[in-house]
């Protein structure tokens, strides 16, 4: 019965659980709440409404807590479990190759009716199942008695003149405020662990010899400099937005001043679908379009200025990929991200301003130059700057046309590398977490995250240092 348990969907299990719980809660608080309208009360202070969702608040509480520890804890107390009752013999492994191998049992333990022809890693699956299923036994128990236990003590407390309709609200008041705690601490969790682990590297390599050093090595943990990764970041977000903010821009202020209803109609949603196609695709379609095209061009000027005598041989590099090929290829990506907010901000300009700038003659573009422009100036920068931050995090556009070699070389036709790219090279396979390899991706995460942070930041200052305020 233990192992059947065990390959039941504990997660979808407690969830139903919860949800039969939570409708016999109301059921159970609305109808005590209809005797007493029966019983000659003539007045009661909450609906019966009110006093169904109270009860189905506290028979929701412990089940959807015992789920959320069930998803944390079930999984390492089941190891822990197991890992006591392993023989003498698996004391030979270390800690690392233990946890592996625990590991192994469990996706084995997953998969109904795995038999490896291994005895011993057969026989410890099997232990390892009928642990889980003990698990889930009591948890499911868990979870009905205590949302029983609740369920009935919240319809004790219903009465004409309790206050059910002001514990409900206070109720959904902390539930939005875990929710926003809950984000919070995501945040903190996150930078936390970029933290720790970057001091970890940096107590190993000096950070002055990673932030300013010129040569990358890191798979042979040779050498960690990262300023070409950097170089190489930068440089291709910046061709993006040489693509993406003229067009962006422009296209924002032909959809917001100088378009009809219909074409906005049709344009708008055309130019926000660049939004939604995947990252892959575009790799894709820089890959095999672009980055040969660019090839092409790089070897016609390199032909051109060595027949009209400008130049003794090649000038451009001309790989089959580039930072070129890749940056333009990212803002076509980012276009939607300007366009979309910057005609936000555009509309947002109050029309009096236009009809004053039409009422002393001034023509159509020289009130959208002259009045409507500076007027939305901060917002129009916030969204040039939110676009930089998602231009830096791209990473399969660069996978596939920039290239993976950490140089820092002007030419735009070169193949570089950027952050995003060495931190999935880093992190793909097994890696060991204790070696300086694998710690310098989260050294670069942490660089990469305090970067787009500061954009975000100067965004928002610029907003709120110039923002103007409409009647």
């Amino acid at each position: 019965m233990f192992s059947q348990l065990g390959h039941l969907p504990m997660d979808f299990l407690l969830i139903v659980a919860a949800v039969i719980l939570a409708s016999l809660g109301f059921i159970a608080g609305r109808l005590k709440a209809e005797t007493f309208a029966f019983a000659g009360e003539e007045r009661t202070h909450s609906r019966p409404n009110s006093h169904g969702y109270y009860v189905l608040m506290w028979a929701l509480v412990p089940a959807v807590t015992i789920l959320l520890a069930y998803v944390a804890f079930a999984e390492p107390l089941s190891k822990a479990w197991l890992r006591r009752e392993l023989p003498a013999g698996f004391s030979v492994l270390s800690r690392g190759e233990l946890a592996s191998y625990l590991d192994a049992v469990a996706r084995a333990a997953h998969i109904k009716g795995l038999v490896t022809g291994e005895h011993v890693f057969d026989t410890v699956t099997t232990r390892y199942d009928e642990i889980l299923g003990t698990v889930n036994l009591a948890t499911l128990g868990l979870v009905a008695v205590l949302s029983g236990v609740s369920l009935a003590w919240a319809r004790a407390r219903l009465g004409p003149r309790f206050r059910a309709r002001v514990h409900v609200e206070s109720g959904l008041e902390w539930f939005l405020f875990l929710c926003a705690a809950l984000a919070i601490a995501t945040t903190v969790g996150i930078v936390a662990s970029l933290v720790f682990e970057s001091m970890r590297f940096f107590a190993v390599v000096p950070a002055t010899d990673f932030l300013f050093g010129t040569e990358w090595n890191a798979q042979t943990n040779a050498a960690f400099g990262a300023l070409p990764l950097f170089f190489g970041t930068f440089m291709i977000s910046f061709f993006a937005m040489l693509v993406a903010a003229p067009v962006g821009l422009y296209a924002a202020i032909y959809l917001s001043e100088y378009a009809g209803a219909k074409v906005r109609a049709v344009v708008k949603p055309i130019l926000e679908v660049l939004a939604g196609i995947p990252t892959v695709v575009y790799g894709f379609f820089a890959l095999l379009v672009i980055a040969p095209a660019v090839r092409a061009g790089a070897l016609w000027l390199n032909t051109s200025l060595v027949e009209w005598g400008l130049a003794h041989g090649p000038v451009f590099a001309a790989q089959p990929t580039s930072a070129l090929a890749a940056g333009l290829v990212m803002g076509i990506m980012v276009i939607p991200f300007v366009s979309s907010l910057s005609d936000d901000v555009i509309s947002a300009v109050p029309q009096s301003l236009r009809d004053g700038a039409y009422a002393v003659g001034a023509t159509k573009s020289e009130a959208v130059r002259q009045i409507v422009l500076p007027a939305a100036l901060p917002g129009i920068i916030a969204a040039l700057l939110l676009a930089v931050s998602r231009a830096i995090g791209e990473t399969m556009i660069v996978v596939m046309a920039a290239g993976h070699r950490a140089r820092i070389s002007p030419d735009p036709t070169s193949d570089l590398t950027t952050i995003t790219v060495q931190i999935v090279a880093l992190l793909t396979g097994e890696s060991e977490f204790d070696s300086p390899k694998t710690l310098s991706a989260f050294a670069l995460g942490l660089v990469l995250f305090l970067v787009t942070l500061v954009f975000n930041l100067v965004a928002l200052g610029v907003v709120r240092r110039f923002r103007e305020k409409y009647e």
